[in-house]
């Protein structure tokens, strides 16, 4: 299957599922992410602020800011920024409708980066959206653990890979 065909069967199967329905299954992936030996060590991760149709992570962002350093991606051009994710941070809607922290660029270094994507299979490749915006980050970051976090539906037998694509060192689902 192709990427824009995989991409295209994904967006149907997320369709047969309620708001609610993805909501409860993002509690137990994120449940089982904080109970993931990597989240547990890490001092410093990056998350992301989910779009509708993504693993929500905004309660776990506010549960999880004051006990970890948390960064946050934002999309400047094409790339992506990390920013951590502070108390008094203020957001604003970026290039995709998401809520992105306004705080000056995060330059430290990570433990653990949390990776959203429409599919993933269980060698950890990934396709994203198409934009490339993951793989050109996570290549800059290749020492540093990847887990990518998806639905159930999103988990196939085999993600066609380019070779630019950034595997994940493990994926949770349900």
């Amino acid at each position: 299957m192709e990427k824009s065909e995989l991409r295209a069967h994904i967006k149907a199967l997320k369709k047969q599922h309620t708001k609610e329905q993805l909501l409860e299954q993002s509690e137990k992936i994120l449940a089982k992410l904080e109970q993931h030996p990597n989240f547990i060590k890490a001092e410093r991760i990056m998350l992301y602020s989910a779009l509708p149709d993504e693993v929500q992570t905004q309660t776990f962002l506010e549960k999880w800011h004051l006990k970890k350093t948390i960064i946050l991606p934002t999309v400047v051009g094409d790339d992506i920024i990390p920013v951590e994710y502070a108390k008094d941070t203020d957001f604003a809607v970026g290039d995709f409708n998401i809520l992105e922290p306004q705080n000056e660029p995060y330059q430290g270094d990570f433990d653990l980066i949390v990776v959203p994507g429409v599919a993933f299979d269980h060698h950890g490749n990934r396709i994203g959206r198409g934009k490339g915006y993951y793989d050109r980050f996570l290549c800059q970051h290749l020492k540093v653990k990847r887990i990518g976090i998806c639905f159930d539906f999103q988990l196939v037998d085999e993600v066609p890979t380019e070779p630019l694509d950034i595997k994940m060192d493990e994926v949770i689902s349900l």
